[in-house]
Parts: structure tokens; C-alpha cells; sequence
């Protein structure tokens, strides 16, 4: 977390590591996943060890998934820094949304427009 301060007061913003998270965790009901993938795709500077940190303490199984499903995407080279194997993944499905795309690698159907970029 960051503080930010603007002449009378202060307030806590979320690195881009976390607020990445906290992005994914809101869709599909409030944050659109298209757009989460356009917003992790401009950040080619996330710090792999602090990503790893919050991988491992994150307890949403879907926002595990789906931010390894969009980092992969997306071909960043800090991806390929991340111990994938410590971060739990769950069993199971999971649906993000309706009449999506299964993707068999992270067990998330998707949307179709997704899978399609």
C-alpha cells in the first residue's frame, strides 16, 4: 500500500500488484475482465517477488486463476519469475461467466471476446 498526499489530507492508494488483484476480484459483477486484461497488458513492470507475496497470501481461488490465465496472456517477463507451484489453484471449475470459453489449463470459462484476443 501507498499514501498519497494532496494538501490536506492523505489517503492509501494499492500498489499496482494488489490493486491488479483487487481488480480481478471484482469481476465479472462490477469490473469488466477485457478491461483487466488491457490494464495488466500496460503494466510490464510489475515486481515479481511482491506479486508472488500477494499470489500466496490471496485466498480467492478465482482471482488466482484468472491473474494467471491474463499473465500468461498478456507474455510478460516477470510471469516467468513466479513460482506457479507454490501458489494453490484449488480443484474444480470455475465459471466467470455464462456461454463462455473453457480453458482447460486454469479450469475458468471465459469470456468468448477473451479468449479470442
Amino acid at each position: 500500500m501507498g499514501q498519497h498526499e494532496e494538501k490536506n489530507f492523505k489517503i492509501t492508494i494499492a500498489l499496482p500488484e494488489r490493486a491488479i488483484l483487487e481488480c480481478l476480484y471484482l469481476t465479472p459483477e462490477k469490473m469488466d475482465l477485457i478491461e483487466c486484461y488491457h490494464i495488466l497488458s500496460g503494466l510490464p513492470n510489475l515486481r515479481p517477488k511482491l506479486v508472488q507475496e500477494l499470489l500466496e497470501k490471496c485466498s480467492s481461488i478465482k482471482v488466482k486463476r484468472l491473474f494467471f490465465y491474463l499473465a500468461q496472456k498478456t507474455g510478460h517477463q516477470w510471469f516467468d519469475f513466479i513460482d506457479k507451484s507454490s501458489i494453490e489453484l484449488g480443484q474444480g471449475d470455475r465459471s466467470i461467466v455464462r456461454n463462455g470459453v473453457y480453458n482447460s489449463v486454469y479450469k475458468i470459462t471465459i469470456p468468448k471476446e477473451l479468449a479470442e484476443q
